[in-house]
């Protein structure tokens, strides 16, 4: 049996179309499994994990990360809670800072500033179930002066910002970022 021309053709050009289609929704559906541009990636070329890492001041088309606000001096601190539980400890000379957790996926985990914290200095500790139950057996002296963060989230990072009220002060809340601790318990 033997097809006519025709029909050869037509079925030839469906074939290919259906190929067409299938290779696009493949393709499609691989490129967020094999391109990584997320905030915690992108947090890894200012330094090491477990510490504050300045970010540089926010220009037109140059963020480090997107929708920084220019108005501010930002660090951050990528963790895994596998290392074991996380305290972020700072002094911030200005009438502003706030910090941000977020998971690896970028989405908030939990926000505070030094007026929902009613005191000017960050002494906050991040840590999993696990870990808090295992703290609560033998829990450090500071304990009741921490803000104590539960979370499931293994990996993430926080984001530090502090306000610069004037240009004189950049400095000054870029040595007290600098010095700002995100590290273990001791």
């Amino acid at each position: 049996m033997t097809l006519s021309p025709r029909f050869s053709m037509t079925l030839g050009a469906f074939a290919t179309v259906f190929l067409a289609v299938i290779i696009h929704v493949l393709v499609v559906f691989g490129i967020p499994l094999n391109v990584q541009h997320s905030a915690y990636d992108n947090i890894a070329e200012y330094g090491p994990d477990r510490q504050f890492n300045l970010l540089p001041d926010v220009r037109p088309q140059q963020e480090a990360l997107p929708d920084l606000d220019p108005s501010m001096k930002h660090a951050a601190c990528r963790f895994q809670l596998v290392d074991g539980p996380v305290l972020f400890d700072a002094g911030i000379p200005t009438s502003f800072w706030s910090i941000g957790l977020f998971n690896s996926a970028g989405e908030t985990l939990y926000s505070l500033n030094n007026r929902t914290a009613g005191a000017d200095r960050l002494s906050m500790l991040v840590l999993t179930p696990s870990q808090l139950s295992i703290l609560r057996e033998n829990p450090p002296e500071n304990l009741e002066n921490l803000i104590v963060i539960e979370t499931d989230e293994i990996s993430g990072f926080a984001l530090l910002r502090a306000h610069v009220p004037h240009p004189s002060k950049a400095n000054a809340v870029d040595v007290a970022l600098k010095s700002a601790t995100c590290g273990t318990i001791g």
